[in-house]
């Protein structure tokens, strides 16, 4: 709040003359006499030596002047009585000789209206006073409509496009808008017209909201930016209030750009609210709409929004005209995790045995924000242990942080619970190293770490956009290692595995109702494709499937889930010693990296070939085009003779499992 506004306004002065009145007359009042008990004063009226007395009815005062005789000439005394003694002081003044007065007092008229006209005066300040701190600090009162938009510097640190990396394609689009902005003569010239908005969507922490920075470091624009929920108040019509001043301000100053981020808090959906018509948001978001495309074509400024959910979007915001471009931006690929490595780390004292380009090959499916945290732990890291430089060791923890949380050093497993948790977890390696469409093995490790006793990294060598189905089928494999290997050595599974079950069944579900690849369900797609109801227009709506399909599509993930259990069972027990030896050495070194772990799997018996599944192809397969037919991997014989150093153990006695024929393939 501007203190400096506060005190130069007339409510200040009014108070304060106020309180000098209130002074004055309090000063006025006293008449210098000094006050006396009561037996002090009936004592000095027996005694003769009071040349007058006053009673001041009401405040049952008595007023004495003493005469010469005392000693104290001129002196004035007061004292107070009670109402039963008032004839007792009556009589003790009509015994003395002094002149003998009474008086009535009367309240003056300013007194009077200052004793009205305070409280109510106290109140209406305090009232102003809280009124203007919920308007926001320095907004005048009665403002709310005002828009709260922050006009960006000239002089404040500027972002620009080439301190953005991984966004190439985004970069391009909106150094366009830069140059539609500079020249618009050029693009005017063969009939091209300036796009009202761009929308850039993507996971959080891709660089949306870093885009817009550099847009406005670059443009030499005024450019206002603000948040989708600075738009919506408690109060009716505040939003649309703030959305026409908003586009006023930039309009007055035009060219200019303006900043949404997170419009989904004011551009959902239309008629998915409870409040229906007359929601606030919904009047906000109309008023959006018509300012971004209204009767005035020669309006010259450039929404630019950012969202994390454009599914939720008003399908009449996202329309041509209003929000001519939407730009994806994804997660980075590998040079673009390399390249935003290098930005974050700049001015940062990494060793010289450091390789960014391998770091980026770690960190598949990691965003600009995680990478930026990447580095920041790792610095964070060499100067708890004093270190000078960032090397290696502080990278590969940081990763770990960030994927797993901190390592939990006060957690201490007994020794029992050390030896499952390294079958389990020496289970998901050796599953995934056996598996022939699955990623390599990177890291194991039995540590405590976040909320998981040990964790096993299998991470991609290339980024990926697709996945096969026999990918997601040693993925479910892989997920029912740790289960199976506490199965076939303690013969008693544990709660561990309760997330990797959790993972698989969604990945076999998935398979089933999204991406048909269930011969009997067929290529259909069943459910909604988020797992999120979308507000109020997906709420109450039932199953879009029957209950048969339901029983059938439960069947096929019991059948997929079985089937991935039965394969990891097999590639366990065939590569038995391999598990007690990587067993051994996690328990031993209790982690293991990528080339440990390749010494240890040199000799994995690979898991055969899976049947060919063609159940979209209606024609034999001597009959497709040669492009067509998926060649069969061939088996490593020199894995296949890897031998084995005992008889493996027999499968324990348990209740069969259905089959409906002996592949999923053709199920």
């Amino acid at each position: 709040m501007d203190m400096k506004r506060i005190f130069r306004g007339p409510i200040v002065y009014i108070v304060l003359a106020v309180v000098l009145v209130w002074i004055g007359s309090s000063l006025l009042t006293g008449s210098g006499f000094r006050e006396v008990t009561t037996q002090e004063g009936l004592d000095l009226l027996d005694g003769s030596t009071v040349s007058s007395a006053k009673i001041v009815d009401g405040e049952q005062r008595v007023d004495l002047t003493l005469d010469e005789a005392d000693g104290d000439n001129g002196t004035k005394v007061q004292f107070y009585y009670v109402a039963p003694r008032g004839t007792e002081v009556v009589e003790a003044i009509s015994a003395s000789n002094a002149d003998f007065d009474d008086e009535v007092p009367q309240t003056s008229l300013l007194s009077s209206l200052i004793g009205i006209l305070l409280p109510f005066l106290i109140i209406g300040v305090i009232f102003y006073f809280l009124f203007m701190r919920m308007q926001g600090g320095g907004n005048k009162v009665m403002q709310f409509g005002k828009s709260k938009a922050r006009l960006v510097s000239k002089d404040a640190a500027k972002v620009t496009f080439a301190d953005v990396a991984g966004a190439d394609e985004a970069i391009e689009e909106l150094e366009e808008i830069k140059d539609f902005l500079k020249d618009p003569a050029r693009f005017q010239a063969v009939g091209a017209r300036i796009p009202k908005g761009v929308l850039l969507y993507g996971p959080p922490g891709t660089g949306k909201t870093l885009l817009a920075r550099a847009v406005a470091g670059e443009a030499g624009v005024p450019f206002y930016s603000i948040s989708g929920s600075d738009f919506v108040e408690m109060f009716v019509g505040v939003g649309a209030s703030r959305v026409r001043d908003l586009f006023t301000q930039a309009k007055e100053n035009s060219p200019a750009i303006i900043f949404v981020d997170e419009i989904d808090a004011v551009g959902r959906h239309r008629g998915a609210g409870i409040g229906g018509g007359n929601d606030e948001r919904e009047q906000t978001l109309n008023q959006l709409l018509v300012e971004m495309d209204g009767f005035d074509p020669k309006t010259n400024v450039i929404l630019i929004a950012a969202t994390n959910r454009p599914d939720v979007l008003d399908p009449a915001l996202l329309r041509p005209g209003r929000f001519d471009r939407q730009i994806g931006v994804d997660a980075p690929d590998l040079k673009g995790r390399q390249r935003i490595l290098e930005v974050h780390g700049k001015g940062k004292p990494l060793a010289a045995g450091v390789n960014l380009e391998i770091l980026a090959r770690k960190t598949p499916g990691f965003t600009g924000a995680d990478l930026a945290n990447v580095l920041n732990e790792a610095a964070l890291l060499t100067a708890r242990s004093n270190a000078q430089l960032i090397d290696n060791r502080a990278l590969d923890e940081a990763v770990d942080r960030v994927m797993a949380g901190p390592q939990r050093r006060s957690r201490i497993m007994a020794d029992k619970e050390k030896l499952i948790t390294a079958y389990h977890e020496g289970g998901h390696a050796l599953a995934a190293a056996a598996m022939r469409h699955t990623d390599p093995v990177t890291k194991v490790t039995i540590l405590p770490r976040g909320r998981a006793l040990g964790y096993t990294m299998v991470l991609p060598l290339e980024d990926k956009y697709s996945v096969t189905r026999n990918e997601l089928l040693d993925q479910l494999a892989y997920a029912m290692g740790g289960r199976v290997a506490e199965e076939i050595v303690f013969h008693d599974p544990t709660t561990g595995a309760s997330n990797d079950i959790e993972k698989a069944t969604s990945t076999a579900r998935r398979m089933v109702t999204e991406y048909g690849m269930s011969a009997v369900v067929g290529s259909v797609k069943l459910g909604t494709s988020s797992g999120e109801p979308f507000m109020g227009r997906d709420m109450g709506s039932g199953r879009d499937y029957s209950e048969n399909i339901a029983e059938t599509v439960d069947a096929e993930v019991r059948v997929l889930i079985e089937q991935a259990h039965d394969e990891a069972w097999e590639v366990l027990n065939n590569n038995r010693d391999v598990l007690d030896r990587l067993a051994t050495e996690l328990l031993e070194k209790e982690t293991l990296d990528h080339e440990q772990l390749a010494e240890i799997f040199k000799d994995v018996q690979k898991l055969a070939e899976r049947p060919q599944w063609l159940s979209s192809v209606k024609r034999p397969v001597s009959d497709l085009p040669a492009v067509l037919v998926p060649a069969k991997a061939p088996i490593d014989a020199g894995s296949v003779d890897g031998g084995v150093g005992s008889e493996p153990p027999a499968k324990p006695e348990r209740a069969p499992r259905p089959r409906k024929s002996p592949g999923i393939a053709t199920a």
